[in-house]
């Protein structure tokens, strides 16, 4: 029996609903292999605990959570608090603390849902956006000055460091190299951002020998948005900054067919430290508690967690039964369809049990 301790943390809006689905599924998925447990422990930081606390998490709330083989984790977020303390508090501590340096989301149309761009459809769209995750536009740096006066200035720095984008990309370059088609586009924006995104550029082309094997070529993040809305096929794995890999993902969501099903996972590729996963839909909170919440992202998510966790075949497992669902229409209304929360996820937690590989 292979045993994984794992956090959730369901935070704000929407969160706890899909956080939920997914941990019964996860469940479903170890009665069906039968050698594979997963002990969950919940922690209920986030918005609510803010307005108790004042934190987000309490300061040990690190050193708690590394113990676990991973986080799951819900969204964070709440109209009646500061984004940037929530995010800050919560969400950015954990990833920074625990070097979770590399942002991966896959994004793909599944069987069953319909993308925005014409004559686009399953195998159509099928890439992996990679994020450096730990330093770029999202470091924390800057600050204001003379605060409230007319010379008010606020500044926020860019740390782009040889090392974060060496590893970003060494990791981008072998996962084209795991993929079929091999092929790698470097997003950047070095016309404008004459230091920091020429410095990006310049280490891709140098890691770029260590992988002979993979075809890659070079995109202006804003070229990049034509490129995938225009010509979806042309890409697979993409790697670019904090910033323009947040961005280029939503858009990659929404492309694919709504932002519902798309997951995401917050790794230390190093293993030091528990990785995160999480779906990229946010709080939410204009459906919060509607029972209608798309579960699917929370269970790609945990199929990425699997991954991680060298369960690839629970993994798989997983993924089949998602597609098996949304094949067969059984989807939420941000995808077209009329199914709740709860109905989704009866029909793969049905799906797993009655697979027969």
């Amino acid at each position: 029996m292979r045993e994984y301790a794992i956090a959730t943390i369901p935070a704000d809006g929407i969160g706890p609903e899909v956080i939920a689905a997914g941990t019964t599924v996860l469940e479903a998925l170890q009665e069906r292999i039968d050698d594979v447990k997963f002990n969950f422990q919940n922690f209920d930081w986030g918005s609510d605990y803010y307005k108790k606390h004042g934190v987000m998490m309490p300061t040990d709330g690190l050193e708690t959570l590394k113990a676990f083989d991973a986080i799951y984790f819900g969204a964070v977020g709440a109209p009646d608090v500061p984004d940037h303390i929530t995010l800050w508090g919560l969400r950015l501590p954990i990833c920074q603390g625990f070097d979770q340096y590399a942002n991966v989301r896959p994004t793909k149309i599944l069987p069953g849902i319909t993308s925005p761009l014409r004559h686009v459809g399953p195998g159509d769209l099928d890439w992996v956006i990679v994020r450096e995750n730990s330093e770029g536009e999202y470091s924390g740096n800057g600050g204001r000055a003379h605060r409230g006066l007319p010379e008010e200035v606020g500044t926020e720095v860019a740390i782009f460091t040889r090392v974060g984008v060496t590893r970003i990309m060494r990791y981008a370059f072998k996962l084209a190299q795991s993929r079929p088609r091999k092929l790698l586009t470097v997003v950047t924006k070095s016309n404008a951002q004459r230091h920091g995104m020429v410095m990006w550029d310049e280490i891709a082309a140098e890691v770029a020998k260590e992988f002979p094997d993979v075809t890659w070529d070079k995109m202006l993040v804003d070229a990049m948005t034509v490129r995938m809305t225009l010509k979806p096929q042309s890409l697979d794995t993409i790697v670019a900054t904090n910033l323009h890999a947040d961005i280029l993902s939503d858009l990659a969501g929404a492309l694919a067919g709504s932002l519902g099903v798309a997951p995401t996972g917050n790794i230390d590729p190093e293993r030091r430290f528990p990785s995160m996963f999480e779906p990229i839909h946010g709080s939410a909170f204009d459906i919060t508690g509607k029972g209608i919440a798309n579960p699917v992202a929370s269970f790609w998510t945990a199929a990425q967690m699997l991954d991680h966790l060298g369960e690839a075949e629970a993994s798989e497992r997983l993924m089949r039964a998602v597609a098996r669902v949304c094949g067969a229409g059984i989807c939420t209304p941000d995808v077209g369809g009329t199914a709740t929360t709860k109905e989704v996820t009866e029909a793969v937690i049905d799906a797993i049990h009655s697979s027969n590989v």
